[in-house]
């Protein structure tokens, strides 16, 4: 168990921009915070021990060169695979926002740690259906899944901001193999109905099975496009002025249930 309030380390690289309003957002769900280059982990991969999450932030690492996150991914998948899968093991967390969650797909590290069966990982993050970049207000509501800290049927509204966010499957035998893994961890929803499934523009990208974001099996890694960050204070929603009073925005309560986890589990 870590002593004290938990601790978080946000990951950047080149291109990130995104890490400022993470770090606001986990300082007041009640983390402490460190900003870390990659080449700096890189050097000393032993510093994951400090930590109860990771976050990998949002932004255009290596200014999306080759592919969204590929990069970076890349990088990490090369060189701290296995200081990663160590650090989910012993109960760590680790998020990927937008650009993080497509850093994360490239890693390996949602299709399992290092006991998990290897196999190919059958899906990935493309072009949106618009074929143009999307900046809109979207809602999520979490599913019946493997991450711990979602509520199922908890209604997320956030923005979200991508050019490369469709979710797409190889064959439905991945898709199942999602759902029965309990992977599929949040939706987008129609945003007067979230019963509703999303159509465009709910769902942004065209993700197949509306799926905003997705856990590995142990529920410890979790990657998402919309960005939780933005929406922390409750003044942060546009129809904040029409919406009922509430004291913060659902940003924070994710990043709040997310941290009081990672402390439990570290």
């Amino acid at each position: 168990m870590i002593a004290g309030r938990p601790r978080t380390l946000v990951l950047r690289t080149a291109g990130t921009n995104c890490d400022r309003e993470t770090v606001l957002a986990l300082e007041q769900a009640g983390s402490e915070v460190d900003v870390l280059h990659l080449h700096r982990l890189l050097e000393d991969p032993d510093r994951l021990a400090r930590y109860a999450a990771l976050v990998v932030p949002g932004g255009f690492s290596y200014g999306d060169d080759v592919a969204a996150g590929r990069v970076f991914g890349l990088e990490l998948r090369h060189h701290l695979l296995a200081p990663l899968r160590a650090f989910v093991d012993r109960g760590g967390v680790v998020l990927g926002v937008c650009n993080g969650f497509q850093v994360l797909v490239d890693t390996g590290l949602l299709d399992g740690t290092a006991d998990a069966p290897r196999r190919e990982r059958g899906y990935a993050l493309h072009a949106n259906a618009s074929n143009r970049f999307e900046c809109r207000w979207v809602t999520l509501r979490a599913e019946e899944c493997a991450c711990p800290w979602l509520e199922p049927g908890d209604v997320l509204p956030m923005p979200a901001a991508h050019g490369e966010g469709r979710f797409l499957v190889r064959d439905t035998a991945v898709l199942e193999r999602l759902r029965a893994n309990g992977q599929i961890a949040l939706r987008y929803v129609s945003s007067g109905a979230p019963d509703a499934p999303a159509e465009y523009p709910d769902n942004p990208n065209g993700s197949v099975d509306g799926i905003a974001g997705l856990c590995d099996p142990t529920g410890r890694v979790l990657g998402l496009m919309p960005h939780p960050e933005r929406n922390v204070s409750p003044f942060h929603h546009p129809l904040w002025t029409r919406q009922p009073r509430r004291s913060e925005g659902e940003g924070l309560r994710f990043y709040r249930r997310m941290i009081e986890f990672a402390a439990r589990s570290a």
